[in-house]
């Protein structure tokens, strides 16, 4: 039985560029724990690195053809075409995380903004209860002053009041809710 010479990575690269499956899977023995390594060394999981590495192998299967190896080892070219497919992946990751987390943004409210809202409508719920309970007079003057922002005087005119009238009407207004709306003791 003769025994054959040890191939050497050229030897394997040309024949895999020749289309030899066999020699492109001697190649692959024998740098896919390298290459899964260096892919896990940067991007951080095994299911990730994982992917790397056969990404890493699919396109050298695809460039072996106009590959000239420089040197005595597949390996340095195997972890350049790595290098550049873990940056791809760190980068597809982050902006998925990125989109989806916008998109959880955009569909779910936060518990901060879910109790403003509550804490919001309850507020508003007992102004609105209170000043139901005023006159004709104080409800416009609170309507036209808070509500609209009108100035005393130009609600005093619309009203046919004074502007004392108006002042000291909606500061009377103003005491009876803050007492309505804010906790006793504070």
């Amino acid at each position: 039985m003769t025994e054959h010479p040890p191939r050497t990575d050229a030897d394997l690269v040309s024949a895999a560029a020749g289309g030899s499956e066999h020699a492109f899977r001697a190649l692959y023995r024998a740098y896919v724990r390298p290459v899964f390594w260096v892919a896990h060394g940067l991007v951080g999981s095994t299911a990730d690195a994982e992917d790397v590495t056969q990404e890493t192998f699919l396109t050298a299967w695809r460039k072996l053809p106009g590959l000239e190896l420089a040197g005595d080892s597949l390996l340095p070219w195997l972890v350049t075409i790595c290098r550049f497919q873990a940056a791809n992946r760190v980068r597809r990751l982050k902006r998925d995380r990125l989109n989806t987390q916008s998109a959880v943004d955009e569909t779910l409210p936060s518990a901060a903004d879910v109790e403003h809202d509550v804490i919001t409508t309850d507020l508003v719920d007992r102004i609105l209860r209170e000043v139901a309970g005023l006159s004709d007079l104080d409800r416009d003057i609170f309507r036209l002053c808070a509500a609209d922002g009108l100035a005393y005087q130009a609600a005093a005119d619309q009203l046919g009041v004074s502007h004392g009238a108006v002042r000291n009407r909606l500061s009377r207004i103003r005491t009876q809710l803050r007492q309505t709306v804010e906790p006793e003791g504070t």
